[in-house]
């Protein structure tokens, strides 16, 4: 698979030309490639063949447009917004772009910025099915009900039996909260389309709005029959057989819920009054903690949870949660009786007594406080399901067809790779910075990513041949097999026989990559020294940079080294092992200095120094230096990755999205699932 990617790139390289003509032709077929990926939802790729198009031809429209679809079924509304900002700016008369910026205004909430690009799309394609439905449920958002219901009605006037105009107007007026039309337009829905899981959820739902119990088991259970996962299905079942005193069947049902949707607190919050009414104390303790984790703003839980715990004798506990809900709740009386009860338990008599007197005047007072302050009660019914589930997929809901106006490629010329093809964003990725950047004879760096790896100062240096193999910079190591470790070892006994019948910068250099091949960093630092001391600083500078650069990786290494084995940790050594480390980081800063002052545009020694600061928690100074990396080179995209997370940890969560966007778009496809947990 890396090969047939290598190979894709290749023949990407090979397509740009440099005559005008050529050129041409060749930003065309590249976006005809680009197009291919993107219909195969191989994501990544696709990014990598506009990025191609956009360098060669900066003033076109359509690969920012591409581009920003491709970001945005990776979740990266950051990234694919400011795309479609970039396409509109270069061609203001096409609509699929107004589609795809709405869409991403709508996935942000940007509910008014969201209606004004549906409408601008509108304006170009006004009979346009996808851009009047997203503008009627965005509409919906803003609570225009009525708008939103208009521009339904115009589609319904020419398609009167659509089950899906007919669906989406029942659930508008279930927003409306009138249940009359929803059930009208649900129940055609449900004639026409009888197949359709979620008209009868939300047909059910409207049922228990207008407490028809039996219809609405017998719809819900319609919906859960024809194969919905979808837990409120489940859920509200589940209050329905509640309310029936069917425990056994809502039990079932709950977990079923709590199966499906394992951070929905309403649905642990449901089971655990079940398992209330039962007896069963200790379960529901459990499921109301959970509860609570996932939503602590929802206060009038732990009025529920207060109960639970008075019942299993933990009183102060339970007074915790009381005062919590006193303090959102200041009027609500229960509360201070059940203050006053878990008081007298603990034996603070005191205490219960002035609980009980509040609750007293705030009962002679109630009419007053009500009348005043407009006091309200905690909500403590089971929680209802709304119609619908409240997350969609991003790549079902949007249509790449619709935003391009139905063109699309069938011939597949990409192939691709399952590691970056599909919705990567949902796969999880450690929040950890990128590594360092090393010399090395071994390289796998993929082919995806747009940083430069190469440096006048290696490419000077590997003409020399002074080295036995071609050196080159990497962020990613291979793995040595057995045979290759031997060789390497052999390697070191050869260069110290010619070491000692004549010694040079050379040599020392030679040998200090074979020892740092077999992570023997002592020796290949020892080395490194011993050649910078025999060469000429002021005619060799490529020599001296690069033995400097190596000196400081190797150094950091043995750092690593000695941290896995144990080292540093031995209680006995623990304070001269400290010692020693600050001082190797000290002289290792120093190294990465004097390169920057021999070699400024030498990227790769600012993005190392930039990685050991953010190891040190000096993050402000590590930007600095990311920043000064991304100077040398724009398209560093590991600089953009770990400058990203470390603005995350520094609170700037906004700078830290934009550049993982970059570095995603870069070809660091990790960056998409970061994306979408930090944002």
């Amino acid at each position: 698979m890396v090969k047939r990617l290598t190979y894709r790139l290749i023949v990407l390289l090979c397509l740009i030309g440099t005559s005008s003509v050529q050129a041409q032709l060749n930003t065309d077929r590249i976006t005809a490639i680009g197009r291919n990926a993107l219909y195969f939802e191989d994501y990544v790729l696709s990014i990598q063949y506009f990025n191609q198009v956009i360098k060669l031809k900066p003033y076109l429209a359509e690969p920012y447009f591409l581009r920003a679809i491709a970001k945005l079924q990776l979740s990266d509304y950051t990234g694919a917004l400011d795309d479609c900002n970039k396409a509109i700016e270069r061609n203001p008369f096409h609509p699929g772009s107004y589609y795809t910026r709405g869409y991403i205004y709508r996935q942000m909430n940007e509910w008014q910025k969201a209606e004004a690009d549906f409408t601008e799309a509108l304006v170009f394609s006004p009979d346009n099915k996808a851009y009047l439905m997203l503008r009627a449920d965005v509409r919906a958002q803003m609570q225009h009900f009525d708008e939103a219901l208009q521009d339904i009605d115009y589609l319904l006037h020419r398609e009167p039996n659509a089950p899906s105009l007919l669906f989406e107007k029942g659930v508008i007026c279930i927003q409306k909260k009138d249940t009359l039309c929803a059930y009208d337009y649900l129940s055609k829905t449900v004639k026409y389309d009888s197949q359709n899981s979620s008209a009868w959820s939300a047909l059910g739902l409207v049922d228990m709005y207008m407490s028809n119990d039996s219809a609405a088991a017998q719809h819900l259970t319609r919906a859960i029959d024809l194969g919905s996962k979808w837990a409120g299905d489940y859920m509200n079942r589940g209050i329905l057989n509640y309310h029936q005193h069917n425990y056994r069947a809502a039990l079932s049902d709950y977990d079923e819920a709590v199966r499906l949707a394992p951070q929905e607190a309403s649905c642990y919050y449901n089971r655990s009054l079940l398992r209330t009414e039962i007896g069963d104390y200790n379960r529901a303790l459990d499921d109301l903690d959970k509860a609570i984790d996932l939503a602590p703003e929802q206060t009038e839980m732990r009025y529920q949870r207060s109960l639970v715990l008075m019942e299993l004798g933990q009183w102060q506990t339970a007074l915790n949660d009381i005062d919590t809900l006193l303090n959102a709740f200041p009027y609500f009386l229960p509360s201070y009786y059940m203050a006053a009860q878990a008081k007298t338990a603990l034996g603070d008599k005191k205490s219960a007594y002035q609980y009980r007197q509040k609750a007293y005047l705030l009962e002679q007072k109630k009419d007053s406080i009500q009348a005043l302050h407009n006091a309200t009660a905690p909500s403590t019914d089971v929680k209802i399901a709304q119609s619908s589930p409240k997350k969609r997929d991003v790549r079902k809901e949007f249509s790449t067809r619709t935003a391009q106006n139905g063109t699309e490629t069938t011939e597949d010329e990409t192939g691709y790779s399952s590691a970056t093809r599909g919705s990567i964003q949902k796969r999880y990725t450690d929040v950890i910075n990128e590594p360092n950047i090393i010399l090395s004879y071994y390289t796998s760096n993929t082919a995806l990513r747009n940083t430069n790896y190469q440096h006048p100062l290696l490419y000077q240096l590997n003409r020399r041949h002074i080295l036995p193999s071609t050196l080159y910079a990497t962020y990613q190591e291979l793995t040595l097999t057995a045979d290759m470790v031997n060789d390497h070892f052999e390697n070191i006994n050869r260069l110290s026989r010619q070491l000692d019948e004549k010694p040079s910068a050379e040599l020392h250099f030679a040998r200090a990559i074979e020892f740092a091949l077999v992570q023997d960093y002592t020796s290949a630092i020892d080395d490194c020294t011993q050649a910078l001391t025999m060469v000429n600083h002021q005619q060799d500078k490529t020599m001296v940079v690069l033995l400097t650069f190596c000196r400081a990786n190797w150094r950091y290494k043995n750092i690593e080294y000695m941290r896995a084995n144990g080292d540093i940790n031995n209680e006995y050594h623990s304070k001269s092992v400290a010692n020693r480390f600050e001082m190797d980081y000290d002289i290792m800063l120093r190294d990465y200095d004097y390169v920057i002052r021999l070699q400024q545009d030498f990227a790769f020694a600012y993005y190392n120094k930039a990685n050991i600061l953010c190891l040190q928690q000096d993050y402000n100074t590590a930007i600095d230096y990311y920043t000064k990396a991304l100077k040398e080179d724009n398209d560093f995209a590991e600089a953009y990755f770990n400058r990203g997370l470390t603005y995350i940890y520094t609170d700037r969560i906004q700078e830290g999205i934009a550049d993982l966007s970059k570095a995603g778009e870069l070809g660091i496809y990790q960056a998409y699932n970061l994306i979408t947990r930090f944002r």
